[in-house]
């Protein structure tokens, strides 16, 4: 069974940076596409980015590009989320997700394409 645990999120005020991990245990990390999605409170969860299983290729929302990076470490079986130039309407729940199967493509912006999920991280930016 895979396990996804994030960590990182906060309260910070808006222009401030964060950067938030998602440690992987259980399965083949070095396999999975990971993303990360978002839900604002009263929302429906949202696609944020994602990265395939050797950094090759990844994908962001457009409401996220240029300010947040994602990327991985394999030796570590984590992911992260750098996060730039944060505004209030990137307050939400963080969640990471892990797909299997190794693909060169990281275009799986849809929560069905993903098979696991963490708990998540509150983060809250003031204005």
């Amino acid at each position: 069974q895979v396990q996804l645990v994030e960590s990182g999120g906060g309260l910070v005020q808006a222009g401030d940076s964060l950067r938030l991990s998602c440690a992987a245990s259980g399965g083949i990390f070095s396999t999975y596409t990971m993303g990360w999605f978002r839900r604002p409170a009263g929302k429906m969860r949202e696609f944020v980015a994602t990265i395939n299983w050797s950094s090759g290729s990844l994908t962001y929302a457009d409401s996220v590009k240029g300010r947040f990076t994602i990327s991985r470490d394999n030796t570590k079986n984590t992911v992260y989320l750098q996060m730039n130039s944060l505004k209030p309407e990137d307050t939400a729940v963080y969640s990471c997700a892990a797909r299997r199967g190794m693909s060169s493509s990281a275009s799986f912006r849809r929560t069905y394409e993903y098979d696991y999920w963490g708990q998540g991280t509150q983060v809250t930016v003031s204005s």
